[in-house]
Parts: C-alpha cells; structure tokens; sequence
C-alpha cells in the first residue's frame, strides 16, 4: 500500500490540498481549496478524488485499464447526470504527486454537512423531514434514470448534505451501470441496502446478471430500505436482502406506520417485476403517508397540494453545464507518449530540490506545476519555462576526471590483490572455497495454481500451468520479479497434459528454498 503524497501541495495551478478525507480500494479523497475561487464562492473548498492505483500491490496492466476505465466512466457518468440533487464534476486532470508518481484526479463539488447516516445517527428525523430529503433525492434519481444511468449503490452514505443541511445530493457513481451494453452486473453495493439480485452477499442460485437486465427497481429498492433509515433512525440490519415486512417498536403506533409499510413491501419485494419500477411510481405510492404527515387526512378539509413527481431543490453555485469531458490514459501509454526521462535542457537540477520531468497536461489544457517547499511558504515551477544557459567550469570538469580515473585504478589494484591473496589461502586450506550462489540452480514450491506464459510479463500469452505445491526449478530471474522455471514435478494429478513443463511466472506465487 502507498498512499500519495499531496497534503500541503498545490494541484494544476490552484487547488491547495489541505488533508485527506478518507481512502477506498484504489481512490484517494482529499480536501483542497480552490484559490481562484472568490472567499464567499460555494465552490471555494472542492473535493479532489485521486485515483491511486499504488494502494494495492496486484496490478498489473489489464486490471489498471480497467480501473482507468471505471474512473473516466464515473466521470462521464456525472456529467451525464448533471442535476441540482446530483454531485457536480468541476473539473479533473493528471498529475504527479510529491514522490513523482502518476495520477488521475477529479474535481467535484464539496458537501461540507456530511451524509445522511451521520446525521441519523446523531438525531431522529421528523418523518417531514425524511420524506423532504427523500423527495431531493428521488429528483435526481429520477433524472439519472432518464439518461439511462442506474447507481446501484443507493445509501445514507451516499446521500451527501449543504452546509446548512437543507439539499441533499447523490454521490459516488464509481459502480454505475452507464451503458445497456456493460459487462455482466457483478455483485456491488452494501448488503443492508443493495437488492439481493446484485447483493454481495447474495447466496441465490442466479449467476451474474446480464445488463440489459438491471432496471431502476433495482435503486427503487435502495431508495426504500434508506426511506426505512431516515424514518426509523435505525438501518434495515435484519432484513439484509429481505423484503421490509415491518417497522421498529417505537413506530409502529404512528398514524402512518401501517401505509408506510404497505410501501415498503412492495418496494422491496423480492420479485423484481413485483415493485415499483420507477421512481414515479414510488413516490405516487407515498402519497397516503404524505397526505397524513401534512395534516389532510379528513374530507371536511381542503386537501394541500402534493407533488405529483418529485421536486428538486437547487443550492447556490449549481451549474447546468459540465467541463471538459475526460480522457485518461494508463501510466503505461503515459510513459510512451512521455518519457519519464526526457533529454534535458539546461544544468542538472540542485542536489536538495526533487528532480521535475516532463509536464503532464491537466484538465484545463495548462501545464501541471509542481509543489517545492520552502521555509513555511510554498511556490510553483513553470514546467514549460526555457531552462537557463549553463555556465561550465572546464577546468573543474578536468580536474574531476583526472581524480576519477585515479581511485579507479586504486580500487582496481586493491581487488586484484584481495583476490589473489583469497586464492593462495584456499589452496592451504585455511579459508573454504567460495560458492557461487548462481551456480547452484534453486528450487521452489508454488504457493498456488497459477499459469506459465511465454515471457516474463502478465501480458505474454499462457502456454501451461503449474499447480499448487508443484517443485520448480528456477533457470533465470528478471528484475521484476519473473522466473523462468522448469517444472520438476507436479503438486496434483491434471485432467489433461500441459501444453508446456517450462516458461514464466511471477515470483510472489513461488516460494524458493
């Protein structure tokens, strides 16, 4: 695991990175302060979420395209969400961080009252007051499904508030089903609140769902088990993939506790075509536990005027426009398009500074600067700044030579007189012979089933398998850990032969004695 270094650094010219919020599997979240932005802008503090493929020590090139992907996906599928109940993208870019290591980043708007679950968990909310959050939400869910995009991971955490804790808006698309063409759906959100269709914790006999399957009744049935949480102040532990059948003790006696229920069941019945199928729908089935909770529930009284489809509630600084569409590369196709480390201009870099390569293009199109720290201030590099002439000293280069070639030849007499005084003492036997540790040919157990490929890369073709607790010998070793092995004997009995008994794999999955 190697988190990046950016707290206390600025990114693309104007985001002052003042800590980390928090981290997931490959994703970094760090607070920063826009100092573009004017002092009274609702967009002076940003979110800067990093995608940080050094978190884990298992990627490789396929999986770190595909984790590329997902991140410019989760991008494209907030712009094409665009809503005022819906994070905003404000920008995005790639960088390298204090270390020199290569990042993507997006730039999203910041929602300074925290979620949902931390304010249940602090207070009870009013049922007005769940059902007025809920009406935020359902806006903009209802939008995302009209462009085609399914969250699927619908939850209190999720559901991110304002400053003064009166809008709510949908976060983290990172899981989104963008196209109808996505690979099958695989098993995503928290089980408490994910439908058992795609459950992680699901022990049904389907296997994975094809996309084309996944419809919003699958967010509806999110959206009601987090209604269950905002209501009753307590999540739906004991019915993790089970329909919502009935409310905690201290409810049960409110006058809308029975039509409430009467929803719930629907909404989480655990056959698909059974529930609500739009967010529409859900929302006209509330109207009875609406219409109780106004105060209009007797026919002497002019009923009050209910939302037939719920109303977003738009906070300041909310834009209808998104910014430049993202395209990210792989550090691999980075490196190709720019070398790590170009032919230099100008006189090598001080000795007490971090070096600076190439610049990398951010969101904006500008070049990306690079934090140097200095006493208790901060300033920036100009990457594309033409470097100085240099002023060189011949006659401290000659000197500098002359003093190198002389401690070579030092150190070349010295060896050769170490050896052949090693020699002369082996041969009276006062000192063992020394053994070439390359000589001897090691051997290993492999710690698990695993391929042999044609080269020492995940990217060669596979030509055999070694299965668990098999006897290698390794022929050769390469500098990122690759072996090229033999195989001696197998740890279990095949179905079939293998294609090869000798090729590559990777070190970590061979234990050498």
């Amino acid at each position: 695991m190697s988190e990046l270094r950016l707290v206390n650094s600025r990114l693309d010219k104007r985001y002052e990175i003042t800590e980390r919020l928090g981290r997931g599997s490959y994703a970094e979240i760090f607070l920063a302060t826009d100092t573009i932005a004017a002092p009274n802008s609702p967009h002076r503090q940003v979110v800067i979420k990093v995608l940080n493929v050094f978190l884990q020590d298992d990627v490789d090139d396929d999986l770190e395209r595909t984790l590329v992907e997902n991140f410019q996906n989760e991008a494209i599928a907030l712009d094409r969400v665009r809503h005022p109940n819906i994070i905003s993208r404000l920008g995005h870019g790639t960088a390298r961080d204090l270390d020199g290591r290569m990042f993507h980043y997006l730039v999203l708007e910041y929602m300074s009252g925290g979620d949902l679950h931390k304010v249940c968990r602090e207070r009870t909310l009013e049922l007005s007051e769940a059902i007025g959050y809920l009406e935020q939400v359902s806006a903009g869910l209802r939008h995302a499904h009209a462009k085609g995009v399914i969250h699927r991971d619908i939850k209190p955490q999720n559901l991110l508030l304002s400053g003064d804790l009166k809008v709510v808006k949908i976060a983290d698309f990172g899981v989104a089903r963008v196209h109808a063409t996505d690979a099958p759906i695989t098993r995503v959100g928290t089980n408490i609140y994910a439908p058992p269709e795609h459950s992680p914790f699901f022990a049904g006999k389907e296997a994975n769902r094809p996309a084309s399957s996944l419809t919003p009744a699958a967010d509806v049935y999110s959206l009601a088990k987090t209604l269950y949480t905002l209501a009753t102040g307590e999540a739906p532990r004991f019915y993790a993939n089970e329909p919502l059948t009935d409310l905690p003790m201290q409810v049960r006696n409110e006058p809308w506790a029975e039509e409430l229920k009467r929803v719930f069941r629907r909404a989480t019945d655990e056959d698909e075509t059974a529930r609500h199928q739009t967010v529409d729908e859900f929302w006209a089935d509330l109207e009875p536990v609406r219409r109780l909770i106004s105060g209009g529930e007797t026919e002497t009284r002019v009923r009050p005027k209910l939302h037939t489809i719920p109303q977003p509630q738009i906070a300041l600084g909310y834009s209808p426009n998104a910014p430049t569409k993202p395209e990210f590369d792989t550090s691999r196709d980075l490196r190709l398009r720019m070398p790590l480390m170009p032919e230099r201009r100008g006189p090598a870099p001080v000795a007490d500074q971090p070096r600076i390569d190439e610049p990398l293009v951010n969101g904006n199109g500008g070049p990306v600067t690079h934090p140097l720290q200095q006493g208790n201030g901060r300033f920036s590099v100009n990457l594309d700044a033409p470097a100085a002439n240099p002023v060189v000293d011949e006659g401290r280069r000659a000197r500098g030579f002359r003093k190198a070639v002389l401690a070579a030849v030092v150190l070349a007499f010295f060896g050769i007189g170490l050896y052949g005084t090693s020699v002369y003492l082996q041969g009276l036997g006062l000192i063992p012979a020394f053994q070439n540790p390359l000589a001897s040919v090691p051997v290993g157990i492999t710690n698990t089933d695993v391929n042999l490929r044609q080269g020492p890369s995940a990217n060669t073709p596979i030509i055999g398998l070694v299965t668990r607790g098999s006897e290698v010998r390794v022929l050769k070793r390469e500098s990122n850990n690759w072996y090229q092995v033999e195989i001696v004997k197998q740890g279990r009995e095949r179905r079939e032969e293998l294609a090869s008994g000798k090729g590559w794999l990777n070190g970590r999955f061979v234990d050498v004695e």
